[in-house]
C-alpha cells in the first residue's frame, strides 16, 4: 500500500516521502499500525528511492530515528495510562494474546533492554512500548534504550534498502523475523565482498610491472 502510494506521487515523492517516513515510523508503535504496515517496509522503500536518486539518504535516516523515538514514547504513554483497556480494545485484540504475553516475558526477563531487543523483532516492535508503560518501567530507562534502538535500527534499515537497490522488496519479506540478524548478515556479506575485491586487486598488482633490474 505504501509502495503504491509513493509511486502515485511520481515526481512529488520529493518532498512528500519525508513526512511519510516520519509518520509511518511514529505510528508503528503509538497506534499499533506496525501490525498492518511494518516500519521496516517503509524504510526499505525509502532507502531504495534514495538509491534511485529520488530522495536524499541522510534526512531519511534522521526522520526515521526521530519518528521511531516519538512513536515508541507515545506507545509507552498509552500503555501507562490505558494498559488493560488498551489490550482488551478492538486494536489490542487484533494484536493477539501471544504477542502481548511475549512482550511481557521479554520485559520481565530483560528489563529496559527488552525495549532495544523489541526494536529488532517484528512481532514485538509495535507492542513492547505499550507493555513497558503498562508494566511501570521508569520512563528514563525506557527512553534511554528507545533512543539507542532507534539510532541503530533506523539508519541500518534505510541503509539496507539503499544497498539492496532493486532487490529491496525481496529483503522486506525477511526483515520482520529479526532485522538485526539480517542487517548484520547483509553488512557482513558486503564487507566480505569488498575484502575479496581488495585481495584480487592486490594480486593483480603483484603480477603487474616487473621490478627494476629484472628481465622482462
Amino acid at each position: 500500500m505504501v509502495e503504491h502510494l509513493l509511486r502515485l506521487m511520481g515526481d512529488a515523492v520529493d518532498p512528500w516521502a519525508y513526512p511519510v517516513v516520519f509518520v509511518a515510523t511514529a505510528l508503528e508503535a503509538s497506534a499499533l499500525v506496525g501490525l498492518v504496515i511494518p516500519g521496516e517496509t517503509v524504510l526499505l522503500l525509502a532507502g531504495f528511492l534514495a538509491f534511485q536518486g529520488r530522495l536524499t539518504l541522510w534526512p531519511l535516516m534522521v526522520l526515521a530515528v526521530v519518528g521511531a523515538v516519538v512513536g515508541d514514547s507515545a506507545g509507552y504513554e498509552l500503555g501507562r495510562h490505558y494498559g488493560p483497556r488498551l489490550e482488551h480494545s478492538w486494536v489490542g485484540r487484533r494484536v493477539g494474546t501471544r504477542r502481548w504475553e511475549r512482550a511481557r516475558v521479554q520485559i520481565r526477563q530483560r528489563g529496559p533492554q527488552a525495549v532495544l531487543i523489541g526494536r529488532f523483532v517484528g512481532l514485538l516492535r509495535a507492542v513492547v512500548p505499550a507493555a513497558a508503560g503498562d508494566a511501570g518501567m521508569p520512563y528514563g530507562a525506557f527512553l534511554t534504550w528507545n533512543v539507542l534502538g532507534a539510532l541503530v535500527w533506523a539508519p541500518l534499515v534505510v541503509g539496507v534498502g539503499y544497498l539492496a537497490g532493486e532487490s529491496y522488496d525481496a529483503v522486506a519479506h525477511f526483515m520482520g523475523w529479526g532485522s538485526l540478524g539480517i542487517v548484520a548478515a547483509l553488512v557482513a556479506a558486503w564487507l566480505a565482498a569488498r575484502r575479496v575485491r581488495r585481495r584480487r586487486r592486490t594480486r593483480s598488482g603483484e603480477g603487474g610491472e616487473p621490478e627494476a633490474g629484472m628481465e622482462p
